[in-house]
């Protein structure tokens, strides 16, 4: 199992923590990690062309004549295709990217950049992060503490204090056990992770 120090918020090492190597320490697939951001990225993205059809334009309920005697062609609807303001035959619809990936692909995927980020030490564990009110000051003292400027920060539970003081940095995201994504590990690299997030997510993933 690996060890990794565990961190209280001025930065001090307090105490050692070993990580399981059923979720910290597994052999990394890096084509299931690239899946894993592929499928988080084109679920994410938004197809934009889209024009209605005959049965989507409002109007056009009533039959514009009579059948016959008029002189005119026939006509059912003054939103058929031929008439102004008609509907569109065909007409485009929004494209739908997301594909599916496999539950145990997910999980291995997201163990696998878990595990990168502890053999490139690059997951911090603190003891706690706590704070006694909104303040992005504050939380950025902490980050300082830890030599840390971008990264992911994993809670085990909704501190509204740490999310709301962490919500005005761009390098820094927060994220609740439940939250975690193979994309955000790798994206913003260093992982601060409070000692009882590590546990929740071997109870959940080992």
């Amino acid at each position: 199992m690996a060890k990794v120090a565990v961190y209280n918020m001025e930065g001090k090492e307090v105490d050692t923590m070993e990580l399981n190597d059923a979720v910290f320490g597994v052999e990394v697939n890096e084509h299931l990690v690239h899946m894993a951001v592929l499928q988080q990225l084109a679920n994410n993205r938004q197809g934009t062309q889209k024009a209605k059809t005959r049965s989507e334009v409002s109007g056009g309920g009533r039959k514009p004549w009579r059948q016959k005697g008029t002189g005119h062609a026939r006509q059912g609807s003054t939103r058929s295709p031929q008439w102004t303001h008609g509907g569109v035959v065909f007409a485009p619809v929004p494209r739908d990217y997301s594909f599916k990936l496999n539950r145990k692909e997910k999980r291995a995927a997201l163990k696998s950049a878990l595990t990168s980020r502890v053999a490139e030490n690059k997951l911090i564990v603190v003891d706690s992060l706590k704070l006694d009110a909104i303040k992005t000051k504050e939380f950025v003292r902490v980050m300082n503490n830890l030599n840390v400027e971008k990264a992911l920060v994993v809670l085990n539970d909704m501190d509204i204090n740490v999310i709301q003081s962490a919500s005005n940095l761009p390098k820094v995201k927060t994220a609740q056990t439940n939250e975690l994504n193979v994309f955000d590990v790798l994206k913003y690299g260093t992982v601060v992770v409070t000692k009882d997030a590590v546990k929740t997510i071997e109870e959940v993933y080992a």
